[in-house]
C-alpha cells in the first residue's frame, strides 16, 4: 500500500506579497458578473494584480452549466500555470466540469513550471488531486473569488488572505463547531475535498489508489443523508479509505438534519478505527476556513484541532 508523502520543500509555492500577479480561471461553471467584480475588488484590496483568463466569462454554447468549452477551460488553466509571471491560480467558482477538462491538460508541460498556489474548493477537488499526484505540489482548499462566502463574509476572506500572505500564522485550524466524532490523535498528509466529487473520481486517471497515510478532509453540499451513505460506501468499497490515518469533516450545508448526517458519518467511518473530527468549518458554509492539502499535519480530535507541521507556502524563513 502506497502511503502519502509530504512534498519536497522546493515543490512548495512561495507565499504571496503585494504586487503579485494572480490568474483567475473558471474550470467549472459560468460566473455571475456582479459576484466576480466583487471578488476581484477584494483581491485588488490585498494589493494583487488580478489577471482574468481569456475565457473567464464564457458560457458553453450548448451546456449552460459549463463556463466555456472543455478545451477553452483547459487552455486557460494551462496558460495561467505556465506563465512565469503568475504567482497563484485562483478559481473563480466551482460547479461541474473539471473532470471534463482534466485529461486535456498537458501534465508533462505543467510539471516544468515553478510551483504556484492553487485555490478553490468543491468541483476543484479534481484539480487538487491531480496537482498533488502529478506535480507533487500542495494546494489550498479554500473559497473561490466569486463564491458567496468570499465576497460576503469577512472572516472567510481574511483567513484565505492570511494563508496566502502569512501562512506561518495559520498553522492551527479549529472552529467553534469542531468536536470529536471518534476520539483520538493521528498524524498524516492532508488530502481530500468534496466527498461526492472524490467518489465520482474513483476509477479515473486522476484518482489515487487510496488515501493511505492521509488526514482525509471530507465535506459536501445538498446531498441527503442516504446519498452521503452511498458516497461514503463507494469510497470504502473502492479502497479509497484503506490505511487512512484520520478524517476531518467539514460543512454539510443543505444535507438535511445534522443529527442524521452525524449518524451516517458515525456508522460509515467509526469502523475504520481512526480519529474523526466533526465540523471543522471548511467547504460549503457561510464562514469557511482555508485548509491546505498535501502537507503533514497532526489531528487531535479530542481538542477539535488540526495543526499543520509546516506552512503550506514557502515563507523564506522556514526552509
Amino acid at each position: 500500500m502506497v502511503r502519502l508523502q509530504p512534498p519536497a520543500s522546493d515543490r512548495r509555492p512561495r507565499r504571496l506579497v503585494p504586487g503579485d500577479r494572480v490568474a483567475l480561471v473558471a474550470p467549472s461553471g459560468p460566473l455571475e458578473p456582479d459576484r466576480l467584480a466583487a471578488g476581484i475588488e477584494i483581491l485588488h484590496g490585498w494589493g494583487l494584480d488580478v489577471v482574468p483568463a481569456e475565457h473567464l466569462q464564457d458560457t458553453h454554447p450548448a451546456l449552460r452549466h459549463l463556463a466555456g468549452t472543455d478545451a477553452d477551460r483547459a487552455a486557460d488553466f494551462q496558460r495561467a500555470w505556465l506563465d512565469p509571471t503568475i504567482a497563484a491560480v485562483i478559481c473563480a467558482r466551482g460547479g461541474f466540469g473539471v473532470q471534463r477538462m482534466a485529461d486535456l491538460l498537458d501534465w508533462d508541460a505543467l510539471r516544468t513550471a515553478p510551483p504556484k498556489a492553487l485555490v478553490g474548493f468543491s468541483d476543484i477537488t479534481i484539480l487538487h488531486e491531480a496537482v498533488s499526484q502529478r506535480l507533487g505540489i500542495p494546494t489550498l482548499y479554500g473559497p473561490m473569488a466569486s463564491s458567496a462566502a468570499f465576497i460576503s463574509d469577512g472572516p472567510t476572506a481574511e483567513h484565505l488572505r492570511r494563508t496566502l500572505f502569512h501562512p506561518a500564522d495559520t498553522l492551527v485550524l479549529t472552529s467553534t463547531t469542531a468536536a470529536a466524532l471518534v476520539p483520538g490523535r493521528a498524524r498524516g498528509i492532508t488530502a481530500g475535498g468534496c466527498a461526492s466529487t472524490l467518489a465520482a473520481d474513483r476509477g479515473t486517471p486522476t484518482a489515487r489508489a487510496s488515501f493511505a497515510g492521509a488526514i482525509l478532509l471530507l465535506e459536501d453540499v445538498n446531498e441527503h443523508p442516504y446519498q452521503l451513505d452511498r458516497i461514503l460506501t463507494q469510497l470504502i468499497r473502492t479502497g479509497a479509505l484503506d490505511g487512512v490515518a484520520g478524517i476531518v469533516l467539514g460543512s454539510w450545508e443543505g444535507c438535511g438534519p445534522l443529527d442524521r448526517v452525524r449518524e451516517v458519518m458515525l456508522d460509515r467511518l467509526a469502523p475504520l478505527g481512526v480519529p474523526v473530527l466533526w465540523e471543522l468549518g471548511f467547504g460549503h458554509c457561510p464562514t469557511s476556513l482555508t485548509v491546505p492539502l498535501g502537507v503533514p499535519a497532526h489531528l487531535d480530535a479530542d481538542a477539535g484541532r488540526l495543526t499543520l507541521e509546516a506552512p503550506v507556502l514557502q515563507t523564506g524563513t522556514d526552509e
